[in-house]
């Protein structure tokens, strides 16, 4: 016989929906060496007679010594594991961005010369992190136009420049993996750049305004400063380097 503790579980997998949060639940109380009586509800009916009987809006639910613990966030809270604000300010999106294209231009180099640690390699760095920002921004084009219009300068003035911006990025950054056209992608790079890097610093520095960061798309909680201002001096300074090769 397990001496393990047990809870008993509740919730939703249908033919067509399998709940996301009854799975982490799940997870979860093994993690924490529960072993549970895992009761699926497997129809919608079954599903509405089960918060009915409990007097709950929401599966699923956890039971541990007959009493509700309630669902996912519930339980995370029972194992003094704080719940994520929906809210709150975060990088991670940026580092996430930022450590893979880094990966991404070291291997690219470690394939082409067989080194990581090369100028071009760098260079790299810097137009992979230019496309994979520009994709983040077509996702929701109408998201990231919003954002972005709260606080660029040019946008403002010209509102079709919000939906030109993740194009020009990533047309730019293409190039500049490629090496190619450099006399074409190089002022476009400046040219957003700067004009990104003045609004920011305005919006930031000058204006002390608390924004969220267009920079990862429209929907992120990454917050207009350091960051935003560092993805258009990185466009900046490869400009500039391209040019001056």
């Amino acid at each position: 016989m397990s001496s393990k503790p047990v809870a008993t579980l509740y919730r939703m997998k249908t033919d067509t929906h399998v709940c996301p949060f009854g799975l982490k639940s799940r997870a979860l109380l093994n993690r924490k060496g529960y072993d549970v009586e895992d009761h699926l509800l497997t129809s919608r009916e079954e599903t509405d007679a089960f918060k009915q009987a409990h007097d709950v809006k929401t599966t699923p639910q956890t039971f541990i010594d007959g009493k509700r613990i309630g669902g996912y966030d519930d339980l995370k809270a029972f194992f003094g594991q704080a719940a994520k604000d929906p809210d709150a300010k975060t990088y991670t999106p940026v580092i996430a961005i930022f450590a893979s294209a880094a990966l991404m231009a070291l291997a690219t180099s470690w394939a082409a010369s067989g080194t990581l640690i090369t100028v071009r390699a760098l260079e790299w760095f810097i137009a992979i992190s230019m496309c994979v920002l520009a994709i983040q921004k077509l996702r929701d084009l109408e998201s990231f136009s919003n954002s972005f219009l709260g606080y660029d300068l040019l946008a403002r003035k010209w509102v079709r420049y919000a939906y030109v911006y993740p194009f020009a990025e990533l047309f730019a950054g293409v190039l500049m993996i490629a090496g190619a056209l450099t006399l074409i992608a190089a002022p476009v790079a400046l040219f957003i750049g700067t004009v990104g890097a003045v609004s920011v610093f305005r919006a930031v520095y000058i204006e002390k305004r608390d924004l969220k960061c267009a920079c990862v798309g429209g929907n992120s909680n990454v917050p207009l400063g350091f960051v935003s201002l560092t993805e258009n001096l990185m466009m900046i300074a490869m400009a500039v380097w391209m040019l001056a090769k």
